[in-house]
């Protein structure tokens, strides 16, 4: 489907105007409706839209999260993204999905009643007493131009503006039912809040620095609770270089930098 909006001024979403340039970046496609946004940023990325190009979408029809699962994105619920970078440092991709969800979690707070968490590796949480809320997902997703040399990174974000109407509420991944904002915010003023942010972490190199680990551990939700992946044990938040830190029943401490994190008697499955 063509794109109802793609250019460097003032985008209008929902009717609200979105000022590209005053986010901080170098286009806004806006389309109505797309299979992923992940999908469509990549296309636009190999035919050469340049760094800083965001594609927001009303509705996906498969939008894509972490191992391959999809989902549908209804039209009115949430902000379905993809933002395009280009000059990424490989060495900072290990981390960028942290921070990108850093990011996300500190922007939103403004707007959320219940304390703003994280999960390794890609999710941003509501704590609800004893309960978590899943608010936002991260997707990170890089092409290559050589061995050593990143031509661009999708940075996918979805977050629950509000909950669906339908008295019963679909379960998400892991088992987690979906948390929103509180207030009726815009995706435009959404979106203004969080680019300049997210473009900013893009442009970082290296691991994460002390003051960022401290600020993702001051949120991590799940520390010192039991898990039964990457492997079982006991969660013992993460270090610097992004990498799981799990104590397995027989001792000792265990890094892991890739794979799903999955609670004990969370299931598996979306």
């Amino acid at each position: 489907m063509p794109a109802l909006h793609s250019n460097d001024g003032v985008v209008p979403i929902d009717g609200v105007p979105f000022d590209v340039r005053a986010a901080q970046l170098t286009q806004c496609v806006h389309v109505a409706t797309v299979t992923s946004t992940m999908d469509h940023a990549h296309a636009l990325a190999a035919a050469a839209a340049p760094s800083g190009t965001l594609v927001v979408a009303d509705v996906q029809t498969s939008g894509r999260g972490r191992g391959g699962k999809t989902w549908v994105s209804e039209s009115g619920q949430g902000l379905w993204c993809t933002l395009i970078e280009r000059d990424v440092s490989p060495d900072a991709l290990a981390v960028l999905s942290l921070r990108a969800g850093l990011a996300v979690a500190e922007v939103s707070e403004p707007w959320c009643a219940l304390p703003v968490q994280l999960k390794w590796p890609n999710d941003v949480l509501l704590r609800d007493d004893a309960r978590l809320l899943k608010l936002s997902g991260i997707l990170v997703e890089a092409r290559w131009r050589e061995a050593a040399t990143v031509d661009w990174v999708a940075i996918g974000v979805g977050v629950n503006l509000r909950l669906p109407s339908a008295l019963s509420v679909p379960v998400g991944e892991h088992g987690f039912q979906p948390g929103c904002l509180t207030s009726r915010v815009s995706r435009a003023e959404f979106l203004s809040a969080l680019m300049p942010r997210l473009r900013a972490v893009a442009r970082l190199c290296g691991e994460l620095s002390v003051d960022e680990h401290q600020r993702w551990t001051s949120r991590d939700a799940v520390r010192g609770m039991r898990c039964v992946q990457p492997e079982a044990g006991v969660l013992d938040g993460i270090n610097h270089d992004g990498a799981l830190r799990i104590i397995p029943p027989n001792g000792g401490v265990t890094a892991h930098r890739s794979g799903s994190l999955i609670l004990s008697g969370e299931s598996a499955t979306c």
